[in-house]
């Protein structure tokens, strides 16, 4: 049996976040049905209330997802991140985070492009003769670059 993943990540700006992990990850924010979202609220199953302009285009409010840009004409991707909106901020570490390999890429030069773009660098750590940064997106959510 394969199975697909996708990972879940609460926030408060969904499409803001969406577009800085697409830009970090190399991948593509998943388009919106502007179409099937008119209809939905011409049916009266959503309000207007619950979308949003980004980019110029209506979208889902509350969600944003991205996946690897091969990926995008998939029906069920084998990897997705949503991020969807939440009431509370983030207030303590999180229980899971990933790591990004950079395939070779200086990682203090990742780092530095990171913070460039908002993210905050958290520590260093080592194990043998591997190190890696841990540092925090725009909204506080911890990753490694490794």
């Amino acid at each position: 049996m394969t199975l697909n993943i996708q990972i879940a990540v609460d926030c408060a700006n969904p499409h803001e976040l969406a577009d800085w992990w697409a830009e970090t990850l190399d991948w593509a924010v998943e388009p919106q049905d502007e179409d099937f979202i008119r209809s939905m609220i011409g049916q009266g199953f959503a309000t207007e209330e619950e979308t949003t302009l980004h980019h110029g285009k209506l979208v889902w409010r509350a969600g944003a997802a991205i996946r690897p840009p091969h990926e995008l004409d998939a029906a069920s991707p084998e990897r997705r991140i949503l991020f969807q909106t939440v009431p509370e901020e983030k207030t303590v570490k999180n229980r899971v985070h990933w790591d990004v390999r950079l395939a070779g890429a200086d990682k203090d030069a990742v780092r530095k492009a990171l913070e460039a773009r908002g993210a905050s660098f958290l520590w260093t750590a080592s194990q043998g003769p591997h190190s890696w940064h841990t540092m925090a997106d725009p909204e506080g959510n911890e990753f490694c670059i490794s």
